[in-house]
């Protein structure tokens, strides 16, 4: 009996440098697989191209050297299959919660009547059906984010990239926001890339965690997180989740100190 294929990774690294004009190398000789559904955290010290990882799998920026791809495409032509959610909700101030929401079907071309009810699908997913008329200025940090969210998510986006999205939000309103990303990935099934500082975050949230080195930046280490989906508010309270924080943040320390190191050299 024959065995069955083996399924591709979504995404693809192989031997990818980005290089912007005559300035420094961003990244060097990245290496990395990614299998359908996993859930990928970047962390390393600021300049080490975290988010111009994300910038190259969404095809915003080309690759210098090496070979990436996407859904078996180049990022460039697999840019209907994948959504991008910043640092900053980016929301429309003069359209209603529904109408922002809409927007990336609307781009599409997709009916009026077809846009409304998807848009009140992936509202009430995010846990907004409270507000659907409410305008951007009337909403929280965390509400507004949370209707960013259900706007890539309104496009059924086989990749979703994230970029500190909750990063200018306070600690309880991030942990929350956390546990709703999981149960809502649970239902739609996506792959995600998500750059973040917060050691924590990445391991509540991540499949693995990618931690990157800078000047240029370099993988330093790929960590697998061990621990079974659905997570809950209660894993934060586990050794073995506090062990595995540890751990992350000793090998991003190294990072650091390795960064110091090199740039005292250079001064000396």
């Amino acid at each position: 009996m024959s065995s069955s294929p083996s399924i591709p990774p979504i995404v693809s690294f192989d031997g990818v440098s980005k290089q912007y004009g005559d300035g420094p190398l961003i990244l060097d000789d990245i290496e990395m697989s990614v299998n359908k559904g996993e859930f990928i955290s970047l962390i390393g010290p600021s300049g080490c191209g975290k988010s111009t990882i994300l910038k190259l799998i969404s095809g915003l920026a080309p690759i210098t050297k090496g070979t990436l791809t996407v859904a078996g495409m180049t990022p460039e032509n697999a840019r209907e299959e994948m959504a991008f959610v910043f640092q900053e909700p980016t929301l429309l101030p003069w359209k209603t919660v529904e109408k922002n929401v809409e927007t990336l079907l609307k781009l599409r071309g997709v009916s009026k009547d077809r846009r409304a009810g998807i848009a009140s699908q992936m509202i009430n997913l995010v846990g907004l059906d409270h507000a659907p008329k409410h305008f951007p200025r009337q909403l929280s940090g965390g509400m507004r984010m949370r209707v960013s969210i259900a706007r890539a998510l309104s496009v059924s986006p086989k990749i979703i990239l994230m970029d500190e999205p909750f990063g200018a939000l306070d600690e309880m309103t991030r942990d929350r926001l956390n546990e709703d990303l999981v149960e809502i990935r649970a239902r739609e099934e996506f792959t995600a890339f998500f750059v973040t500082h917060s050691v924590a975050e990445a391991v509540f949230l991540s499949t693995r965690i990618v931690v990157l080195s800078a000047n240029p930046g370099r993988i330093h280490e790929i960590i697998e997180v061990p621990f079974q989906y659905p997570r809950t508010e209660a894993l934060r309270d586990r050794h073995d989740f506090h062990d595995l924080v540890i751990k992350v943040s000793q090998s991003l320390r190294s990072v650091e100190e390795s960064a110091h190191a090199a740039r005292k050299a250079a001064v000396a």
